[in-house]
């Protein structure tokens, strides 16, 4: 996986933990087989659905946010259905509405594309505040409700998204409600020279996207996401994290801050990505690396601030460098 955090030094002892660094080495093996370069986003997104959250993939047009999407869908033996937002979407075509039926003259409820395991919702901030609105319950709650009655959803669940932030005619940006629901947001970026190189050789005969096979279970994938839960956080790292979120809120230039829903993710996260990693506790360094990934999207600056072209991940990015860190051998005791 990454090898920039210090070689990750030891291989988890745990019972039922050893599995998930296996298991997040074949998902990131099986969708490098087609998104190329993009190792550390990758990860991230492993991360996300091992924290049982939900990603926003923001970018440019062409970068392959959908690609990578539908690969993570392709490599998980889940359910999977797309939503295409437009502004026309309804509600209703979300989570699914009653049909009357004639032979039995009764109404019968008919699913919409959300009761999946893995959806995925391309292009998001085009569909309508209305249509937004009806994912925040299954995003935060793993239910639904039509017509009176609340249906679950099956587990796992995973609203991947994506949008694109240049283009604003037709979009509607998303409320900070619904931004909240987002366990992180993450940025695909430009690929290197080489990487487009390796990108015009690979999909010059056929789509490699085609060959790909489920490498984890949807069954297999709950267990891990409780696996990650195992993985130990210091006293210190937590209060590390405390720290970090309640500077947000009394940053002078913020107006909106960390709420605790954001911090609770940062800790999720961390556990994920001390797992992925192949440790059973969490360093500071893992916070430090997923501070800008849960919490940008969360945090609102002032207009004064960002009117001075002042943006959260700079506010954030001074948050960490003014919270002191936790001496590594502390973190990592216990």
């Amino acid at each position: 996986m990454k090898d920039n955090v210090k070689d990750e030094t030891k291989r988890m002892t745990q019972p039922g933990l050893e599995g998930v660094v296996d298991a997040a080495r074949a998902l990131l093996q099986s969708v490098e087989r087609v998104i190329v370069g993009k190792s550390g986003v990758i990860e991230l997104v492993l991360v996300a659905i091992l924290s049982d959250g939900h990603v926003l993939l923001e970018d440019v047009p062409g970068i392959g946010k959908t690609m990578l999407a539908r690969c993570v869908a392709r490599s998980l033996g889940c359910t999977f259905r797309r939503l295409q937002c437009t502004p026309d979407l309804l509600p209703s075509d979300v989570t699914g509405t009653y049909i009357f039926n004639q032979q039995t003259s009764q109404f019968e409820f008919r699913a919409g594309p959300i009761f999946a395991q893995v959806v995925l919702a391309d292009e998001i901030n085009r569909a309508t505040p209305r249509t937004q609105s009806a994912l925040l319950e299954a995003m935060e709650e793993r239910q639904v409700s039509v017509e009176g009655e609340t249906k679950l959803l099956p587990r796992p669940f995973l609203l991947l998204a994506t949008q694109n932030p240049i283009e604003l005619e037709g979009t509607f940006p998303l409320p900070e409600a619904q931004l909240d629901r987002f366990l992180m947001k993450v940025r695909v970026g430009y690929p290197t020279e080489k990487d487009d190189e390796l990108i015009l050789e690979r999909f010059a005969k056929r789509n490699p996207i085609e060959e790909l096979s489920p490498v984890v279970a949807g069954d297999r994938l709950v267990e891990l996401q409780r696996d990650c839960r195992k993985v130990m956080v210091g006293d210190d790292v937590r209060r590390y994290i405390i720290r970090v979120v309640h500077a947000t809120r009394e940053h002078s230039q913020v107006e909106l801050g960390a709420s605790p829903r954001a911090m609770q993710g940062v800790f999720r996260t961390a556990q994920a990505l001390a797992a992925v990693r192949g440790r059973t506790y969490v360093i500071p360094d893992d916070v430090k690396y997923l501070v800008p990934y849960v919490l940008e999207h969360r945090v609102i600056p002032h207009v004064q601030t960002h009117l001075r072209g002042r943006s959260a991940a700079e506010i954030l990015k001074e948050v960490l460098e003014s919270v002191p860190v936790p001496v590594e051998q502390e973190s990592s005791a216990g």
